[in-house]
């Protein structure tokens, strides 16, 4: 019979403090007692993975503190470079947020956690709190990876994700700057961006996916007509050829499929699924 595979971090923080009752109940400040400290006795978690944080959505949460007080304390650990102060683990945007509330104290509940386990915690709350964007996620990985030694398979099985989501998500990082940067301000989603993975021609292809608003699903079919060998009398796939697609599919609330030639002549194909679809396309083409 099998042994149960021991869960990670990945169960999420309230299975960490559940754990954090039995680690040495003699201490006098055991890890779970609430304190109120000042709140400029703490400092930003060095291995916080986010690097962007929505200042409208901030604002509203310093509203809601002015209103209502922090609820969920800040999860801390003891500084080990500065005696007295704490390191937030999880909570950080909850410390922006009350300082624009004007608070001067604020609750905390202190951890006793490794390094790494601070970066696994950080990584953790904002992934199940879908905070962070594709390439922070991926930036989280590769920190887990290089300082320690986490492999794919562990760190896969640490998050609870697949391994090959691990590994094209960290295959972001390979592409261009100006196309991460597009990423990382939310202009760019991982799905779109994804095939463009190890293109010579990322960038040119990434401003025409944000130009033209151009779905994943038509973003692959543009990079594979790159990528595939041209077939006799037909062109590539062309974005201008997609967008109009997406148009008339939009329009139409149906799948279109459009076949280009060489001399721009081909054909355009509706697909309908039921005699009511099939009557609505026979309207419209019928219609003076």
């Amino acid at each position: 019979m099998k042994k149960a595979k021991k869960k990670g971090l990945g169960r999420g923080l309230s299975a960490l403090f559940g754990e954090q009752k039995t680690i040495n109940k003699k201490k006098e400040n055991t890890n779970l007692q609430r304190l109120n400290v000042n709140i400029s006795d703490l400092s930003p978690n060095k291995y916080q993975p986010r690097v962007h944080f929505d200042q409208a959505k901030l604002a509203e949460l310093a509203s809601s503190i002015r209103k209502n007080g922090i609820i969920q304390p800040i999860a801390v650990r003891e500084d080990k470079v500065d005696p007295g102060r704490y390191e937030i683990v999880a909570g950080e945007r909850r410390w922006l947020a009350a300082q624009n509330a004007g608070l001067h104290e604020v609750p905390i509940v202190l951890l006793n956690l490794s390094d790494n386990e601070a970066l696994e915690v950080a990584i953790v709350e904002n992934i199940q709190r879908d905070d962070l964007n594709a390439i922070e996620e991926a930036k989280g990985y590769q920190r887990l990876s290089d300082e320690f030694n986490y492999d794919h398979e562990k760190i896969a099985s640490f998050m609870s994700k697949s391994r090959s989501h691990i590994s094209n998500t960290l295959r972001l990082l390979t592409l261009p700057k100006d196309v991460i940067g597009m990423i990382e301000e939310g202009n760019l989603s991982a799905g779109q961006a994804r095939p463009l993975i190890g293109l010579p021609s990322a960038t040119n292809i990434a401003e025409e996916i944000v130009a033209k608003k151009l779905s994943a699903r038509s973003v692959e079919l543009l990079v594979r007509g790159k990528k595939s060998p041209q077939k006799p009398g037909f062109i590539r796939i062309d974005s201008n050829i997609l967008n109009e697609k997406k148009i008339i599919e939009d329009k139409l609330g149906l799948k279109v499929d459009i076949f280009n030639k060489r001399n721009n002549s081909g054909k355009i194909t509706i697909q309908y699924k039921n005699l009511e679809q099939f009557e609505l396309v026979s309207k419209l083409l019928k219609r003076d």
